[in-house]
C-alpha cells in the first residue's frame, strides 16, 4: 500500500531579503508572460475546437500550466526558501488517452492554472508597491550626495514651482536621509511581508489538498496493483 506523505511547507518564518526582492520583483515580468499564453491559448483553442485544431493548443494549455506550476514551486523553494509538495495524480503507465484524462482531471491542472492567472494582477500590485517604496527611501537616503547635481544645484519638495521644503547644502539634506533609513526599514519590512503573504497564497493552491492527497493514495495503490498483476 502507498501513502502519500503528509504536506510539506517548511522554510524560514519570514522569507530571506534578496530573495524576497528577486521573488517580488520576477512576479510581474512571469505573471504578464502566463496571463498571455494562457489568454491566448484558451481563446484560440476554444475558438478552433469545432474544426479539431483547438484540441493541440487545449494541450499545449494544460502541459504549460503543469509545467509552469512546478516551476513555481521551484522558484518559491529557491527564493522564499519555502518547500511545496507536487500535488500531482500519477499517471497511468500505459493509454495515451487515459494519461490525457488523468491530467484533465486532475484538480491540481486548474488551480495550476488559476494560480498562473492570478499572478499578474498580484505581481503588478506587488512590482508597484515594492518599488515605490524602494526608490522613495534609496532616493531620501542618497540626498545629501546627488542633491547638488540637481538644476541649481537645489532639491525642492513637492516640487521647483512650489518649494515647501528645499534642500540647498548637505546639512539641510541630512533629516531627509534620516527619513529615507526610515523608510528603508519599511521597505524591507513590506517586501519581506509581500513576500511570505505570496509564499502562502502560492502554498494553498500549488500544494495537494487533503483530498488531493487521497486520490492521489488510491491512483499509486490502482497502479501498482495493476503492475502486480501484470
Amino acid at each position: 500500500m502507498v501513502t502519500v506523505p503528509a504536506g510539506r511547507s517548511f522554510g524560514r518564518r519570514t522569507p530571506p531579503l534578496g530573495g524576497a526582492l528577486a521573488y517580488l520583483l520576477l512576479n510581474l515580468p512571469i505573471g504578464i508572460l502566463s496571463f498571455t499564453l494562457i489568454v491566448t491559448l484558451a481563446s484560440a483553442g476554444l475558438g478552433t475546437l469545432v474544426v479539431w485544431l483547438g484540441v493541440p493548443l487545449l494541450a499545449l494549455l494544460v502541459l504549460f500550466a503543469r509545467t509552469a506550476g512546478r516551476v513555481e514551486r521551484g522558484r518559491v523553494f529557491a527564493l522564499l526558501d519555502v518547500y511545496v509538495d507536487d500535488p500531482y495524480l500519477p499517471l497511468p503507465p500505459s493509454g495515451l488517452k487515459q494519461r490525457w484524462l488523468t491530467r484533465l482531471k486532475d484538480p491540481a491542472t486548474w488551480r495550476d492554472l488559476s494560480y498562473l492567472f492570478l499572478l499578474f494582477p498580484l505581481g503588478l500590485a506587488e512590482f508597484v508597491l515594492v518599488v515605490t517604496v524602494w526608490a522613495v527611501s534609496l532616493g531620501l537616503v542618497a540626498l545629501p550626495v546627488y542633491y547638488r547635481f540637481l538644476p541649481d544645484g537645489v532639491y525642492a519638495f513637492p516640487s521647483y514651482d512650489v518649494p515647501w521644503f528645499v534642500v540647498d547644502s548637505t546639512v539641510t539634506a541630512l533629516p531627509w536621509a534620516a527619513l529615507g533609513v526610515l523608510f528603508a526599514a519599511i521597505a524591507v519590512a513590506l517586501t519581506k511581508g509581500l513576500a511570505a503573504l505570496h509564499a502562502a497564497f502560492a502554498t494553498g493552491l500549488l500544494r495537494p489538498t487533503v483530498a488531493q492527497r487521497r486520490r492521489m493514495e488510491r491512483s499509486w495503490n490502482e497502479i501498482d496493483g495493476i503492475t502486480v498483476a501484470g
